[in-house]
């Protein structure tokens, strides 16, 4: 019983993947018992477990900053495409879809993934240390997107509405493209030192110390693994979203409420592998995730909803409303001051975590 015990434990990460695709090719398109809406919660937990599991096999192999890129591209472009099969569907909800997500992406990270990263790490060293270069590019990068992308079309008046013309939209799109292609470089090509974990005095860790690399077929395996794990963590995610639709409902909360619901769980593997690495003295890895996966979900959403919203019908609002540009303009002041030093304590942490508290309030009682 010990040895099956044993050999389970060390297989997980193998199982998990498979049980949940399994299971979401089992439950895809069907309404769902509540005792069938447990066994999928179960099997989505298993999936985000391995897919963090998966995601360190594969960036201790390749090395910072390409494991932090590889997950955060991963999840992004899976995001995407659940985003889209749901415009696809119609309905009422479907126009403000990709914005909602979107910002919903940028105020977890940038806050939730972010705060929580500094915090973990300056609890544990008094003070979390990080590159403000590199930082301070991926932010600065992030505000840009989000402003173009998401405050702009509320000004705009070609088109009625908080909307783009086909024109502007064709512009964001490109932009969204230009931008994260020449961050991609930044961080992995021209300047990728800047990206790399740091020291207390300054100096940067090349490499992780505490174990021998995998080798090409281990990383091989969980980077097929960890895209079936994503896969399964965004298809089960759907999946239950009705029973979180009704939920919501009769609580009398906000339709929006299950945005966050969902981009919360869609966001949970990559909270976890930043909270890991802040946990190693690794904050610099953890904000790279943060920051990385807001970039690459404005840069990545929105020239896919611009392309999808040729066939699509119905219009397409990305601009936010006042009380999210409030927000906005929050997140990137206190985020400046956060970055500009290279250093945190949990103070900066608690902030934004702060803002993204206000964030879920705010969406649950608008």
């Amino acid at each position: 019983m010990n040895l099956r015990l044993r050999s389970l434990a060390r297989h997980w990460p193998t199982l998990a993947p498979v049980l949940a695709a399994v299971v979401l090719a089992l439950t895809w398109g069907r309404s769902l018992p509540t005792g069938m809406v447990v066994l999928v919660s179960c099997c989505l937990a298993a999936a985000v477990l391995s897919a963090v599991h998966h995601a360190e096999v594969i960036a201790h192999r390749v090395g910072e900053p390409f494991g932090s890129l590889v997950l955060a591209i991963a999840v992004t472009i899976i995001e995407v495409a659940l985003i889209v099969t749901l415009m696809a569907d119609g309905g009422d909800k479907s126009s403000t879809l990709a914005r909602d997500t979107v910002f919903a992406a940028v105020m977890i990270t940038c806050n939730g993934i972010v705060g929580l990263s500094l915090l973990v790490g300056a609890l544990k060293r008094r003070v979390a240390v990080f590159n403000a270069e590199g930082t301070g590019a991926a932010f600065g990068t992030v505000a840009t997107l989000a402003g173009l992308s998401l405050v702009l079309p509320t000004f705009t008046t070609s088109t009625p509405g908080p909307r783009f013309s086909p024109a502007q939209l064709v512009f964001a799109a490109v932009a969204a493209l230009i931008l994260y292609g020449l961050f991609v470089a930044t961080q992995t090509v021209r300047h990728r030192d800047y990206f790399l974990p740091v020291t207390a005095e300054g100096d940067v860790i090349d490499a992780d110390d505490h174990a021998d690399p995998p080798s090409a077929r281990a990383a091989l395996t969980s980077l097929g693994l960890l895209a079936v794990a994503l896969i399964a963590v965004v298809g089960l995610a759907k999946g239950v979203s009705p029973t979180i639709e009704s939920g919501v409902a009769a609580a009398g909360l906000p339709a929006s409420v299950v945005g966050v619901v969902i981009a919360l769980l869609v966001l949970l593997p990559e909270t976890i592998a930043a909270v890991r690495a802040a946990r190693r003295d690794r904050v610099q890895t953890s904000l790279n995730l943060g920051l990385g996966s807001a970039m690459a979900s404005i840069g990545l959403t929105i020239p896919a909803v611009a392309v999808a919203s040729v066939w699509l019908e119905g219009p397409l609002v990305l601009g936010l409303g006042a009380t999210h540009m409030v927000l906005l303009a929050l997140t990137v002041v206190v985020g400046t001051l956060t970055v500009i030093p290279g250093r945190a304590t949990p103070l900066q942490g608690g902030v934004h975590l702060s803002l993204l508290a206000a964030y879920i309030v705010l969406a649950v009682s608008p």
